[in-house]
């Protein structure tokens, strides 16, 4: 009579076991989802912006380029200004990159992925 009942305990056990480890893979496979989507909405949602910002920054460019090539009378030398000033940039972001780009999104990705 205790051997059946250690057996019943013990398939009452194994069938716990089995709901328990089933319910959190179903959490971890929900968790992973939600962690997928969050960063995926948020490349997609920077990526919008970026495209945008980028049409911006073109039709800006060409509007700079052909102003200061009016103010030179030269076209050429109006590009070149604007290439001059992009240089700039590029060589003032390249020094600052650390807190200016890695920073933001190692911080972003790390509450998406650590405070949820």
């Amino acid at each position: 009579m205790a051997f059946e009942e250690l057996k019943e305990n013990t398939e009452k056990i194994q069938e716990q076991t089995k709901i328990y480890i089933d319910s959190h893979l179903a959490y971890y496979k929900l968790w992973g989802f939600k962690v997928a989507m969050k960063s995926t909405t948020l490349i997609f949602k920077f990526t919008l912006i970026l495209v945008c910002f980028t049409m911006v920054l073109i039709f800006g460019s060409f509007a700079a380029a052909y102003a200061f090539g009016a103010l030179f009378e030269s076209n050429a030398l109006g590009f070149l200004a604007v290439g001059a000033i992009y240089l700039f940039f590029t060589i003032l972001l390249f020094f600052i990159k650390d807190k200016m780009v890695e920073g933001p999104i190692l911080e972003k990705f790390s509450e998406i992925f650590f405070n949820d």
